[in-house]
C-alpha cells in the first residue's frame, strides 16, 4: 500500500473514530462509505474491514468512557450477549443474500428517523415549548416543600414517602425488550458493517429514558461485544483487508480518545443533532448504493 493511501486512511480513521465515539455508533458509518467511494473496494471486503474498525473504535472508546463511569454495564451486557447470534446471522446474510429492496426500505427508515431526531432536538423545538409546565412544577415543588417543612422526624419521612414523586421501576419490561433489541442490532451491525449504535442510541434515549451521554457510552460498550463475533465470522470468510485495518485502526484509536474527551463538553442536544445528521447521510448513501 502506498504511503499516501495509508495517510488518507489514517485521517479518515481519526474523523470516523472521533465522530463515532461521540454519537455512540462506532466509526464504520464513515469508514465503510469511504472504502467504497474513495478506494472502490469490494463491498463484502469493505463491510468486513469496516466491522474490524468498528471493533477497534468501540474497544478504545470503552476504555475512555469507563474512566468517566458513564457505562450502564447491565444494559450493555444484555444487548451485547443478545446480539451475538444476530451477528452470526448478519454475516451469513451478507455472504448469501443481498436485496436492493431491503436497502431502499432501510434507507427510508434511516432518513425518517434522522429527520425526527433533528426536529426533536433543534433550537426551534426548544423555543416552541411553553413555560407553563415549568411554572406548574415550580408551584408543586414549593407546595411540597412548604408542607414538608411543617413536619418533623418520622412524620416528615412518612410524608416524603407517600407524597413525593417516586421513580417508576420498569426493569423487567426493559430487560424483556433489550433481548430482541440486541438480536436486531447484531444482524444490522454485521450485515451493513457499520455497527448498530446509530439506532441503539435513540432507542435507549426515547424508549428506555437513558440520558444521552450514558446512552452513547453504553452503546459503545454493547457494540464492543457483538462486533467481536462479527469480526470472527468475517475471518472465516476472509473478507478483511488488513493493510486497510492497520492504517485505519491507528487513526480510529486516536480519534476515539479525542471523541471521549470532546463528549464531556458537548451538550446532549448537540450529540443528538450530530446523530440525526449521520442517519440522514447513511440513508441517502444507501439510496445510491
Amino acid at each position: 500500500m502506498a504511503l499516501s493511501t495509508g495517510l488518507l486512511l489514517l485521517i479518515i480513521g481519526i474523523i470516523a473514530g472521533g465522530y463515532g465515539t461521540i454519537v455512540g455508533a462506532g466509526g464504520g458509518f464513515i469508514f465503510v462509505p469511504a472504502l467504497l467511494l474513495i478506494f472502490h473496494m469490494n463491498p463484502a471486503v469493505a463491510s468486513g474491514s469496516g466491522l474490524v474498525i468498528v471493533l477497534i473504535n468501540s474497544l478504545s472508546g470503552v476504555m475512555g468512557y469507563a474512566k468517566q463511569k458513564k457505562i450502564n454495564y447491565k444494559t450493555g451486557l444484555i444487548i451485547g450477549i443478545s446480539a451475538l447470534p444476530g451477528s452470526l446471522l448478519g454475516v451469513w446474510l451478507l455472504q448469501s443474500f443481498s436485496s436492493q429492496y431491503f436497502f431502499v426500505v432501510f434507507a427510508t427508515i434511516l432518513v425518517a428517523l434522522g429527520l425526527f431526531l433533528f426536529s426533536k432536538n433543534s433550537p426551534f423545538a426548544r423555543k416552541a415549548k411553553t413555560k407553563q409546565p415549568v411554572r406548574e412544577i415550580a408551584t408543586a415543588s414549593a407546595s411540597y416543600n412548604q408542607a414538608a417543612s411543617g413536619l418533623e422526624g418520622a412524620e416528615a419521612i412518612s410524608y416524603q414517602n407517600t407524597v413525593a414523586p417516586q421513580p417508576e421501576k420498569n426493569t423487567q419490561l426493559q430487560d424483556k425488550w433489550l433481548i430482541p433489541l440486541g438480536f436486531i442490532m447484531g444482524i444490522l451491525s454485521s450485515y451493513l458493517g457499520i455497527g448498530g449504535g446509530w439506532l441503539l442510541v435513540p432507542i435507549l434515549i426515547y424508549l428506555f429514558k437513558v440520558s444521552t451521554h450514558n446512552a452513547t457510552a453504553t452503546s459503545i460498550f454493547a457494540l464492543c461485544l457483538y462486533s467481536l463475533v462479527g469480526v470472527i465470522s468475517q475471518l472465516f470468510y476472509s473478507s478483511i483487508d488488513w493493510s486497510t485495518v492497520i492504517w485505519g485502526g491507528i487513526g480510529v484509536i486516536a480519534g476515539s480518545q479525542l471523541g471521549v474527551i470532546l463528549s464531556q463538553r458537548i451538550p446532549g442536544k448537540v450529540i443528538m443533532q450530530m446523530l440525526s445528521i449521520l442517519l440522514v447521510i447513511i440513508g441517502v448513501r444507501m439510496y445510491f448504493s
